[in-house]
């Protein structure tokens, strides 16, 4: 059955920023097809409600308070699913994120902090799980979050829109030093309707953004929990290195910015 090569029966997944929006929606997909799940993000209380969902769905489940920004604390998580699990099959690299802000405004410190977050940090949690991969299970798969902001240019986005195309250029580079035994893939997500996204949506800005989408409205955390399944599973096991865009049709962002001298 096609429908088979979508499930993750008995695998195990690290997801980083899994208490709320995409990284939760990731945690649950993974969940219903069949995985364990780790639950890595900085508030406790979110990733035990994760949890507890992933549970609903008869998996286990192991929360692990992380801040992807410490690397003593991404060697702790490593090392808990591995004591908790025995194995790992799956990462997810979904923390991450930074504000637009103004190019003349950016300090040398937050554009590389903006790196560090969505860059860095998912550097160094692969090259701590892909090793365990391969040793444990033989073979797995790493997702990336990227964003439609490393893809097309626009004011306001320097320092987001240059570390997730940072992060998106290596996606393929990991992909082609791990081939064949691990998969690396990244989705560059659109305008996602999460949390994160409310605290700067108003009524006129979310309609601005969906008249400039092509598909004509912004985008569910299940949009992206549908394409990290498939990049995840069996079904895309012929795929590695590639970028996909979940971002309803989008050539150019969809949130517009002041130039620096308009």
């Amino acid at each position: 059955m096609i429908l088979d090569r979508f499930r993750l029966t008995d695998q195990v997944a690290i997801v980083t920023g899994a208490g709320r929006g995409i990284g939760q929606g990731i945690a649950l997909a993974y969940a219903e097809a069949g995985a364990d799940i780790v639950c890595a993000a900085r508030t406790p209380a979110q990733i035990e409600e994760t949890a507890e969902q992933v549970r609903a769905f008869g998996r286990r489940a192991l929360a692990v308070p992380t801040d992807v920004l410490e690397r003593s604390q991404l060697e702790s998580l490593v090392a808990r699913t591995l004591d908790e699990f025995g194995r790992v099959d799956l990462l997810v690299n979904n923390a991450g994120g930074w504000p637009p802000k103004p190019a003349l405004r950016t300090r040398e410190k937050e554009f590389e902090e903006a790196f560090r977050f969505n860059v860095t940090t998912a550097f160094l949690l692969t090259r701590l799980v892909v090793p365990k991969m391969v040793e444990t299970a033989g073979a797995g798969a790493v997702v990336n979050i990227s964003s439609v902001a490393g893809r097309e240019i626009s004011p306001g986005f320097v320092a987001y829109g240059t570390a997730k195309a940072a992060l998106s250029f290596m996606t393929r580079e990991l992909a082609q030093d791990f081939a064949p035994k691990v998969r690396v893939n990244a989705i560059a997500v659109g305008s996602i309707e999460t949390e994160a996204l409310g605290t700067v949506l108003t009524d006129e800005i979310r309609e601005e953004m969906i008249r400039l989408t092509p598909m004509a409205r912004l985008g569910q955390v299940e949009d992206i929990a549908a394409c990290a399944l498939y990049l995840a599973s069996p079904a895309a096991s012929y795929v590695t290195g590639e970028i996909y865009g979940v971002n309803g049709g989008l050539v150019a962002l969809n949130m517009k910015m002041p130039r620096a001298f308009e």
